[in-house]
């Protein structure tokens, strides 16, 4: 943990990397890897969700005598969180880690999970995403050519961060104009809160921020950490207001080319680290408050109730049961409780 914790305060920039062939079947000596997998994602080299990859990586290296080797291209090396979407459709890409708020632009029921102020802690995130909702959409991912791990990742509870006006309310968030990633879900959500999000890709993201194009955007506390936004911000809002989870995505046909027991080894540690991540996530969220206030960060606390109070004020929660469907609605609300009513 005090490597992880450590390594969060490094910046590493990886850019410019070319797409390379996808999964290669190699005909070499004994000591080399049969099978060559590439595993992309967009988040920072010493983000948890790399160092917890790797992890995975060692264990099946070690557990397939060297016939599997997973490669890592982190920083979104080989392109957008939107270009990596497509690159595992098509199979130039074997594994990627995706946002379940921008996989909602390909399968729609990604989205619910990111639900404006629908989760008020952890206990009923992992109850739904290791439950009957979770089932749900990994049954939607897999009408598609991609699967999803059995166990998402943590991305965490989203805060709203600013250069300009501290977002202490509801009416402080009029007008704001605030970076979102390319998701219906978060667009919608600060549209009904009278704000003026702004979908731009992640990669451009600090770029963004730093000349004015948006005031604000809004990320869990471990991206706002490693991406540096601290840089081109004053305060974090305290809004909790999505949680957020990476799915790990792979290429069925490129999967398939595995044998099926070194397919088993692939899941089994993927989903192991997944759950590392997650006590990770959870332990440096309180140590990246006291970090980030130490950078002249100002937090702010923010009285969730009054958000949901808007929220079931408009058709919110009417439009977006009415896209996700019964069943799926149904399952939320097991764990959730009733919303926008």
């Amino acid at each position: 943990m005090k490597d992880i914790a450590f390594a969060m305060k490094r910046r590493t920039l990886m850019t410019g990397a070319l797409t390379l062939p996808l999964l290669t079947v190699l005909k070499h000596p004994a000591s080399a890897a049969e099978f060559t997998l590439k595993y992309a994602t967009g988040q920072d080299p010493t983000h948890p969700v790399n160092i917890r990859a790797k992890g995975a990586f060692d264990r099946i290296r070690e557990a397939t005598s060297g016939k599997v080797e997973i490669k890592l291209y982190p920083a979104n090396q080989l392109g957008s969180d939107t270009d990596l979407l497509a690159q595992v459709r098509n199979g130039s890409v074997d594994f990627f880690n995706l946002s379940s708020l921008v996989l909602a632009t390909f399968v729609p029921l990604s989205g619910i999970t990111s639900l404006g102020f629908a989760f008020k802690n952890y206990d009923q995130v992992w109850q739904a995403m290791d439950g009957e909702l979770g089932a749900h959409i990994r049954e939607m991912i897999g009408k598609t050519p991609i699967f999803a791990m059995s166990k998402i990742w943590d991305n965490g509870f989203r805060q709203i961060t600013s250069s300009t006006k501290e977002i202490k309310t509801p009416d402080d968030l009029k007008g704001f104009k605030l970076r979102v990633p390319p998701a219906p879900a978060l667009t919608s959500l600060f549209k009904a809160l009278d704000a003026a999000p702004s979908p731009i890709n992640f990669n451009e993201l600090y770029s963004a921020l730093q000349t004015k194009v948006v005031e604000g955007q809004e990320n869990p506390l471990a991206i706002i950490s490693t991406a540096r936004l601290y840089e081109v911000q004053k305060s974090v809002s305290l809004t909790n207001h999505v949680w957020d989870g990476y799915w790990v995505l792979g290429n069925k046909n490129s999967f398939a080319r595995l044998p099926k027991d070194l397919q088993d080894i692939v899941a089994r540690e993927l989903d192991r680290s997944a759950l590392d991540q997650r006590a990770d996530i959870a332990r440096l969220s309180e140590s990246l408050k006291a970090d980030l206030k130490g950078k002249g960060i100002n937090l702010i606390e923010v009285q969730q109730d009054d958000f949901r109070k808007v929220l079931a004020s408009t058709s919110f929660y009417a439009d977006w049961k009415q896209k996700y469907g019964e069943d799926a609605w149904k399952s939320l609300e097991k764990v959730s409780g009733p919303l926008g009513r």
